[in-house]
């Protein structure tokens, strides 16, 4: 029986309908976005605490002037999160397609180490230090830390660390010549949970932090 007149134009409108729906479904889709990495909210660091029945809280230890943070290592202005298959070619960085650090690393660290290392002790930027010795008399000695490796390390297909390599180097800034006080190599390698991005990123915050407390602890004993 012939299809009346009102029913063969619905039947052609649901087939251009689909028709429509087909095309749509062939178009490119947009491109995934990386994911955004930083080091997470920073460990509370809290002074030593004071002797039984002592009401004094710790001094505060010697100011500080922390240079901006060097990584020639890695891309100046590169957020790109780096691994390294060990196993097979230790000496190739090979950078995650979706996956990105929220800043330069250098940034990160240079703003980890400004927040951990300034509960025990006045951090300046060495800029803000060169009006000190109007001020108090004296510069503030200065600590330089440059990024000598900071990457997740693949030992086996299913096994992985963030391997963190600072190089701290404090420097005594007496007019023209500065002098050096002491320099040491920071290596820390915090195991990852999984071997991903998320783990990755997850381990180097962790050897991080554990370097920069090192470094803390170093700084003690040098006086500052």
């Amino acid at each position: 029986m012939p299809l009346s007149r009102k029913t063969a134009v619905a039947s052609a409108g649901l087939a251009a309908a689909l028709i429509l729906l087909a095309g749509c479904s062939a178009l490119p889709q947009p491109p995934a976005q990386p994911a955004r990495y930083d080091f997470g909210l920073a460990p509370l660091t809290t002074p030593a605490s004071a002797p039984t029945g002592a009401t004094a809280t710790p001094a505060a230890r010697t100011p500080l002037a922390l240079a901006d943070v060097e990584a020639p290592a890695l891309s100046d202005g590169s957020t790109a999160m780096f691994y390294r298959l060990a196993y097979a070619n230790g000496q190739e960085l090979r950078p995650y397609q979706l996956a990105r650090w929220s800043q330069p690393p250098a940034l990160l660290l240079q703003q980890r180490l400004r927040s951990q290392l300034g509960a025990q002790r006045p951090v300046l930027a060495s800029s803000e230090s060169v009006a000190q010795p109007r001020q108090q008399g004296a510069v503030p000695t200065l600590l330089r830390v440059d990024i000598e490796e900071f990457s997740q390390v693949f030992d086996a297909p299913g096994s992985s660390a963030g391997v963190v390599r600072l190089r701290a180097t404090l420097v005594e800034q007496s007019g023209a010549v500065d002098r050096l006080l002491g320099q040491k190599l920071f290596e820390v390698r915090s195991p990852a949970a999984s071997g991903d991005a998320a783990g990755g990123a997850q381990a180097l915050a962790k050897a991080t932090d554990a370097a920069i407390a090192q470094i803390d602890a170093w700084l003690g004993q040098q006086g500052h």
